[in-house]
């Protein structure tokens, strides 16, 4: 990265980082990431956000070191829709296992960050008794025995010692009232525990490419979508069950990134575009009215076409006076496309102007959005007629149905005002009511 890139970077990150701090994220982290050699990077971005004034509680799993242990210990290893039988035997393998991890995790916190930026930092990793349990019981007739589900989330304590600027580890261990002890799915621990504290994030790390990649979904889903999603994968399944019940009880936001990419949590956090699947009740991206709060980012967006002359210049008065007439596209609060249309409802005529789309985002038809919404628009105030002035961009609107016209054909008020000097062409287009 150059140093231009990274300044830039680092300037489009600046919002995010205070947009995080103080929040209270909850962070998933599967047992095959324990395996895997980016756990050491995983630890330094953890330890960053710590740094940054988020309050982290990691959840973290144990799945393939218990099955691989328990096949090793010649133990049955049973599951009954993807939810483990759990036996005493089994529960006497299981425990040690979840210690060593968890004595790992927190010596990780420590040495692993020795020869890295964060070093000197003291970061304080504590676990503790902070998840009641009950056990699943018979299901279909077959006893989980061992196997259980969160009761409750000892929000109080694990809130002070947020307060306190602690990382809390949530290890997949429950305990009853009456003292016993239960081995919990990592995903339904973090999803409670997420739910129980309102926190601002849930996070899913996986073991595997991130869920955008993949054929099936998208960047974006609803929780509906979520749930409806047919993936031939129960883990990756389970957990957008888990991520959309989540966004049903309160957590606006609930990622999904794959915890083996370098830097995929630093990305999905501080960058507008993410590396992974977001799953929310609130689009992300989305076409809206304007506001006078919009007008920055309007400008942002218009002053590099107007210095090549493909827009006309705009001061911010004149667009703080035709707001009214504005919509912007925002992603994840930021206005990336916007367009006006000024309305000439005597001659049943609408000009479409200040189209413009951020350079980041010349895809995904933004723009044909962008003109579909503005059409919509012209037909709701029985407008019969777009009109557009364009200098650079005649060829775009004419594959749209767009037609070269001339003056005389055009509002006499609008023809009045048009610039010579800049010689435009003329386009309109004729819609339907």
């Amino acid at each position: 990265m150059t140093n231009q890139n990274f300044i830039d970077a680092f300037r489009h990150s600046s919002p995010y980082i205070r947009a995080h701090q103080g929040n209270t994220f909850v962070i998933s982290i599967n047992g095959h990431l324990f395996d895997h050699p980016q756990l050491t990077n995983l630890i330094h971005d953890l330890a960053l956000l710590n740094s940054l004034g988020i309050k982290l509680v990691i959840a973290f799993g144990a799945r393939p070191q218990i099955d691989k242990s328990l096949k090793h210990a010649k133990l049955p290893n049973d599951y009954h829709h993807n939810i483990r039988v759990t036996t005493q035997a089994a529960m006497d393998v299981i425990v040690p296992i979840i210690g060593s991890m968890t004595l790992d995790l927190q010596a990780r916190f420590t040495y692993s960050l020795s020869n890295t930026p964060m070093a000197g930092t003291e970061i304080k990793a504590i676990n503790g008794n902070f998840i009641t349990a009950k056990p699943v019981g018979i299901r279909d007739g077959i006893d989980h025995q061992h196997t259980g589900q969160v009761r409750k989330v000892n929000t109080k304590a694990i809130g002070l010692l947020l307060d306190m600027d602690n990382i809390i580890l949530l290890p997949p261990i429950g305990f009853s009232p009456t003292g016993e002890i239960f081995n919990l799915n990592v995903e339904e621990v973090a999803q409670s525990c997420a739910i129980a504290l309102q926190a601002n994030k849930l996070i899913y790390g996986i073991n595997e490419p991130a869920v955008n990649a993949s054929k099936d979904l998208t960047t974006e889903l609803s929780p509906d979508d979520a749930r409806a999603a047919v993936i031939n994968n129960p883990d990756l399944q389970h957990t957008l069950n888990a991520a959309a019940l989540a966004c049903d009880n309160g957590i606006n936001r609930t990622h999904i990134i794959n915890g083996t990419e370098d830097g995929a949590l630093i990305k999905e956090l501080f960058t507008c575009d993410g590396s992974g699947t977001l799953v929310t009740q609130q689009p992300f991206e989305q076409i809206r009215s304007a506001s006078v709060d919009d007008i920055t980012g309007i400008l942002q967006l218009i002053e590099p076409l107007e210095a090549e002359g493909i827009l006309i210049r705009r001061s911010r008065e004149h667009i703080e006076r035709e707001i009214d007439d504005f919509v912007v596209i925002e992603r994840d609060n930021m206005v990336i496309g916007c367009a006006a249309l000024h309305l000439f409802p005597n001659d049943a005529t609408a000009e479409l102007a200040c189209l413009a789309i951020d350079t980041n985002y010349h895809r995904a038809n933004r723009g044909d959005n962008l003109l579909q919404h503005m059409t919509l628009l012209a037909q709701q105030d029985n407008i019969q007629r777009i009109l557009v002035f364009t200098t650079q961009s005649s060829h775009w609107f004419i594959e749209r149905g767009f037609a070269e016209t001339d003056l005389e054909k055009i509002p006499v008020e609008r023809a009045e005002l048009y610039n010579y000097q800049r010689n435009s062409k003329i386009l309109l287009k004729a819609i339907q009511i």
